[in-house]
């Protein structure tokens, strides 16, 4: 399985890493591992939703 850091993902998803870091700390990302004080996020993982918006509008 491939993985991307959290910097990685931020740009890939068009969030900050520090918000990524908080999805996988909460466990909003299906995946996520923690090496050491990195996280690895698999590559083919789905952008969380953002629960500070309403959806569907």
């Amino acid at each position: 399985m491939e993985y991307l850091t959290v910097k990685e993902s931020g740009e890939k998803w068009g969030i900050t890493a520090r918000m990524v870091n908080y999805y996988c700390s909460a466990g909003r990302i299906k995946g996520a591992e923690k090496k050491g004080n990195l996280w690895l996020v698999p590559a083919d993982a789905e952008k969380p939703t953002d629960g500070r918006r309403a959806q569907g509008k």
